[in-house]
């Protein structure tokens, strides 16, 4: 007993003696800071690691505010990241006193953003070998604008939406229509068109993180009407525990928008719900034109998207939406326009190399006569499609990439430019492989081929590209060429409509698809604040679908064209500095060639360019911005065809060049109030004559507009409570 006592008498004095050497070298050094971006603003999500040691590491929190629990007191290499800033990377000893503080610049936020568009396949913008063009959703912002066409125009050179009949929006883009430009909702399909045009107005900007867009065929991933680009919107998901926003917007001409937003983000359950309602009222232009008003209307939009994530392995993603717009075409008759959409996708990873996605989505588009006195509304347009994709994605190496995919679509549509407001349909299958090969560091090559099916017409096409990029140290080279092509639609097929007793249009079941050669070179150099791209392009179409006068039925037939060719180049260059100031300036030439004699004249205007310059500061609790932006168009000289019946009967016009400028002012308040004030058309440009493709304008106007991030002011709040304590 005795011997016990005193073996455990001196395991106390040992211990007791030599406890403050073990605790100082068994001790943890505790390092802490916060990590702000170039503006002092405090950046959340970060990783900040210890170079030495790996396997170390902590998050900044919503305050920016980080951790980092250290084995022992030694000398190390902390770095903090976060996807589109530049690496943070600072040293660290004892007479650090535990205290690191960090500042990333994003500058290169735009290269580093990740993209999917162009390949499929997720690379950053500097990594993808074919071009495309973001526009961020803090951009979007500070443009102030709340539809894609005021958008795509104001940051797009080469980019035009005029009216056509009945003031229906048209595009061109570098020499390509509306049905040949295809506009995704992330990833997914629109039903519905008019005049070979979506419906523009269903694009709105209130749940958009970001837009990408590939100029030149994407048909080898995306099918038909890809022939001269797609324009892909990527709506948001909430990485926040929760948000709520609430927005309004007033302008010239009783304009008028609210919306909100609120959205979770818990234990792998994201949901994002967004709602929107849009008023312009009726604008009569100053001078004669081809138009002499523009017409009013109303538009509702709301959507919501759910989606689930279980151990970064499994994630399911429902969406549905509803669109209504109302225009006012007459006193007693008003024209209706809805959509219902939904989807529902699964992703699974089934091994750390191995991807597989499968997804079902719905979309129907309507249109209606609504009578004022009656209050009768007659549908008479429907277009339905029901769309299955499965798409398996192996990685070998780490980095060479195999895409395997397929699709299913019944496309219905009933209309009232059928014979006895009829309806067709018509099934479409296809199957596509990439092969994402990086044999060199310095060398990318992407190959893909696309095979596609059209019950109408039991039509087969298979479409092949090949896309290079070699990178140096500051400058990339991009060479491709893609196969594009359009299937003749059910309306361009069977068609059967009288255009008010003046004459018939007519479809045609024997048209040929739509096809081109594509082939685009580039150069990028990028080093630093400075970005500067230059594009060279060459398309060669055969079959371009268009209407022609035939004698012996006597109206408006469809039939395909000869060839034809759209060349040019576009230039961009841009620069952005610490200090707060970015500077952007794009240039596009463009030369549409169609043979004298075809029934299609040429309006693509030659020369277009844009500008914007910003300047933006930021505190603790006040920020603001200042932009300037400005899109200038040349003139077009062009024939136009006087009679119906004879495309020998020609005459001269031109179309005459215009610049529209906008300023912006926008301001931070407490990081959740966003106040903005827009004057556009600064330099009052009002047209002589109203053409089609001259904008509809009547002179200088002004929208003011805020936007409250509620969930903001309670973060604020909990923060300035944690910092009294």
């Amino acid at each position: 007993m005795t011997f016990r006592i005193k073996n455990l008498f001196l395991i106390l004095f040992w211990t007791l003696f030599l406890s403050p050497f073990f605790t100082k070298s068994l001790a943890q050094d505790v390092i802490s800071g916060i990590v702000r971006d170039q503006y002092g603003s405090a950046l959340s999500g970060v990783s900040v690691t210890v170079k030495e040691f790996p396997e170390m590491g902590a998050y900044s929190d919503s305050a920016g505010h980080y951790e980092l629990h250290l084995n022992s007191s030694i000398e190390c290499t902390v770095c903090a990241t976060l996807l589109g800033y530049d690496q943070d990377c600072r040293h660290y000893s004892e007479k650090s006193n535990g205290k690191l503080d960090f500042m990333l610049d994003n500058h290169s936020q735009e290269l580093d953003m990740v993209v999917v568009t162009g390949t499929r396949t997720p690379k950053p913008l500097k990594d993808a070998p074919i071009i495309t063009r973001v526009i961020t959703q803090k951009e979007i912002q500070q443009l102030d604008v709340t539809n894609v066409q005021e958008l795509l125009q104001a940051e797009l050179p080469g980019v035009e939406f005029s009216y056509s009949m009945n003031q229906q929006v048209s595009l061109n883009m570098q020499g390509f229509g509306g049905n040949s430009v295809l506009f995704l909702i992330d990833g997914e399909r629109l039903a519905g068109e008019t005049l070979d045009n979506v419906d523009y107005s269903r694009l709105l900007l209130a749940d958009v993180s970001h837009i990408e867009i590939v100029k030149g065929s994407a048909s080898s991933l995306y099918g038909s009407n890809a022939v001269g680009g797609v324009v892909n919107i990527i709506t948001k998901q909430k990485k926040q525990p929760w948000s709520l926003n609430l927005n309004a917007r007033y302008g010239s001409h009783n304009q008028q928008c609210y919306g909100g937003s609120v959205g979770f983000n818990l234990k792998g359950f994201n949901n994002m719900l967004t709602a929107q309602f849009v008023h312009n009222d009726p604008i009569t232009l100053k001078n004669s034109g081809d138009i002499g008003n523009v017409y009013g209307f109303n538009s509702f939009d709301i959507k919501d998207k759910f989606s689930y994530s279980y151990k970064d392995k499994v994630k399911i993603t429902a969406r549905a939406g509803y669109f209504f717009r109302e225009r006012a075409t007459q006193e007693l008759s008003h024209e209706r326009y809805r959509d219902f959409s939904g989807g529902l996708k699964g992703e699974y990873k089934i091994t750390p190399h191995d991807d597989i996605t499968l997804s079902y989505t719905f979309d129907q588009y309507d249109k209606s006569d609504y009578s004022i006195t009656d209050k009768l509304d007659v549908r008479d347009y429907s277009n339905v499609q029901h769309t299955l994709r499965g798409i398996y994605s192996r990685t070998f190496r780490k980095k060479h990439i195999l895409t395997l995919g397929g699709d299913y679509m019944r496309d219905y549509l009933m209309s009232y430019q059928f014979a006895d407001h009829g309806a067709y349909y018509q099934h479409t299958a296809d199957a596509f492989a990439q092969f994402d090969w990086n044999p060199l560091k310095k060398l990318n090559v992407i190959a893909g081929v696309r095979y596609d099916y059209f019950s109408s017409g039991n039509l087969h096409h298979v479409s092949p590209k090949l896309s290079l990029m070699y990178k140096l140290k500051h400058f990339s080279l991009r060479a491709s060429y893609a196969n594009g092509f359009r299937s003749p639609t059910l309306k361009e097929r069977y068609m059967q409509f009288d255009m008010a007793n003046i004459f018939m249009i007519y479809g045609n079941p024997d048209l040929n698809p739509e096809t081109s050669h594509n082939f685009s070179l580039a150069g990028e150099y990028s080093h630093g604040s400075y970005n500067v791209t230059l594009i060279g392009f060459y398309n060669r179409v055969r079959n371009r679908i268009t209407t022609v006068w035939n004698n012996e039925m006597k109206g408006m037939v469809y039939t395909n064209m000869v060839p034809l060719h759209v060349t040019g180049c576009d230039f961009t260059a841009s620069a952005s500095w610490k200090f707060g100031l970015s500077v952007r300036a794009s240039y596009v030439f463009t030369k549409e060639i169609i043979p004298k004699g075809q029934p299609e004249i040429s309006v693509t205007r030659p020369h277009s360019a844009t500008f914007r310059i910003n300047y933006a500061k930021e505190w603790k609790k006040y920020g603001f911005s200042v932009m300037l932006s400005g899109r200038v168009l040349s003139g077009v000289t062009c024939d136009e065809y006087t009679s119906m019946t004879s495309l020998d009967e020609t005459r001269k016009v031109t179309y005459p060049a215009y610049t529209i400028w906008k300023f912006g002012f926008n301001q931070t308040i407490m990081k959740g109030l966003n106040l903005n004030f827009v004057l556009d058309n600064l330099f009052n440009y009002v047209p002589d004559y109203y053409y089609s493709n001259t904008p509809a304008t009547t002179g200088i106007t002004f929208t003011v507009g805020v936007s409250v991030d509620v969930d903001k002011f309670f973060k604020n709040k909990s923060k300035s409570k944690v910092s009294h304590e």
